[in-house]
């Protein structure tokens, strides 16, 4: 869904300018508690957030939304989105909060929901918070002995860690291995370096010291260079990146080398394969993920279903076809076993559980296939529709036509900002950045 507030991924914005206010997050708290008020008892929502600055804000703001319709709150302070879904159904609350924006600056900020099951919420049910955000509810508003209590919950840290600690065999140690963890500044920032410890690493940190503005900055899966760096520094087995609020995770071999998210899922998918693990034959991934992931994991009798670009899209078909691998190549990891969404944390602890298994170094798990060259290009655009334009259209199927089994094309509006990606991907690169420059002419000209 994308309407006036909620985009692909919740709310999101720069902090302190539409739509990240504290009266839009008001109105949010609101919305929801309207929208999940179901029946009699005291209903009550899990309030997370990440490190930036702009958290306070919107934590205070939903938190009186939530209380002046009569909804308690339950306040964590920073802790992972994955710990969030977590916790909303093991606490038995109606819903959840994540106040991030992933993986964006600290002058960003966003407001992420999740249902009493702990799954992000439906396109229809954000359409119902949505309706509301801008309607009058005086008429909602709860009776002065009605109103919600906030309080702050504690050990929220101790109940993640031990989460995501179950998710291992009791018999897996991390004896003798040598970590680099980084917590990007942000979320996962306590959780992480204490799981890895106590399941008996030698961890190196960094990103661990939040200050409210470096979330992100020059650290994290999306800046893996600090990370590669120190991992051949310390001569570590493993370097581990997350992302601001820890729902994401890349990897970093013994080398320095980088493994994204379609390496690591084809790790996960060739052990759990050959171990009876998968509950369907085949993983899902977006339409992002790379062709020769595609291509290895059919060697092997492992099928592939793409889904739209997000993580809510392949947790959605995971439940509703009951496959419990998937994810995607930024590096969302959705295990079902465990998670109702990404969870950079636990989906690093099953690839350490493999390379453990395997008694193999991550290199060696970790690289099965060599991507395609892949070739992503931008093109701004200002107004109009170029994707429905007949000329673009049809050079959409022509390229695509003309790559045949070597290669495709994929073209998509962005769901965050005013652009639209046109990605190529096949055996020969020169080909392909030719297509790519070929269709960002063809858009540009339309949208002009």
């Amino acid at each position: 869904m994308t309407g006036k507030y909620f985009g692909t991924d919740g709310i999101r914005g720069r902090a302190n300018q539409p739509p990240i206010t504290p009266d839009v997050a008001m109105k949010v708290g609101m919305a929801a508690g309207v929208v999940f008020r179901n029946g009699d008892h005291r209903h009550r929502v899990v309030i997370g957030k990440d490190t930036r600055l702009s958290s306070y804000m919107i934590e205070y703001a939903l938190t009186a939304g939530f209380l002046s319709v009569g909804v308690d709150v339950l306040l964590t302070g920073p802790v992972p989105t994955p710990g969030i879904a977590m916790l909303t159904r093991s606490m038995r609350c109606d819903l959840g909060v994540m106040i991030s924006a992933s993986h964006n600056p600290f002058d960003d900020n966003g407001i992420k929901l999740f249902g009493p099951d702990g799954a992000k919420l439906s396109d229809e049910t954000e359409a119902r918070i949505e309706s509301l955000i801008d309607a009058d509810l005086g008429d909602r508003l709860a009776a002065p002995r009605a109103l919600g209590r906030a309080q702050r919950i504690e050990s929220v840290t101790d109940r993640y860690v031990e989460y995501a600690k179950r998710t291992l065999p009791r018999t897996l140690s991390l004896d003798g291995l040598r970590v680099v963890i980084d917590g990007a500044n942000g979320a996962g920032y306590k959780v992480a370096p204490l799981a890895l410890w106590e399941l008996g690493a030698e961890v190196v940190s960094l990103g661990v010291d939040p200050d409210g503005f470096n979330i992100n900055r020059e650290v994290g899966s999306t800046a893996p260079e600090a990370l590669a760096a120190k991992v051949r520094e310390v001569r570590a087995d493993i370097g581990i990146a997350l992302d601001g609020d820890a729902d994401r995770v890349v990897v970093v071999d013994e080398r320095g080398h980088l493994v994204d998210g379609d390496q690591m899922m084809a790790a996960i998918a060739t052990s759990w394969s050959r171990n009876g693990r998968l509950t369907q034959p085949g993983i899902v991934v977006t339409v992002m993920s790379n062709l020769g992931l595609e291509r290895y994991l059919a060697g092997i009798g492992v099928g592939l279903v793409r889904t739209a670009v997000g993580d809510r899209h392949v947790a959605e078909a995971m439940r509703r076809d009951g496959y419990n691998l998937g994810g995607e190549q930024s590096g969302h990891i959705i295990l079902s076993d465990y998670t109702t969404t990404g969870d950079g944390l636990v989906a690093a602890l099953q690839l350490l559980a493999v390379v453990r298994e395997e008694g193999r170094s991550v290199s060696e798990v970790c690289h099965l296939f060599e991507p395609l060259p892949q070739i992503l290009k931008n093109v701004r655009i200002t107004g109009g529709r170029p994707l429905d334009d007949a000329e673009v259209r049809k050079r959409i199927s022509d390229l695509n036509d003309s790559l045949g089994e070597s290669g495709r094309v994929l073209v998509r509006a962005s769901g965050t900002e005013p652009v639209i990606r046109v990605m190529a991907e096949g055996d020969d690169a020169k080909a392909i950045s030719a297509v790519v420059d070929d269709l960002a002419a063809a858009i540009a000209r339309a949208a002009a």
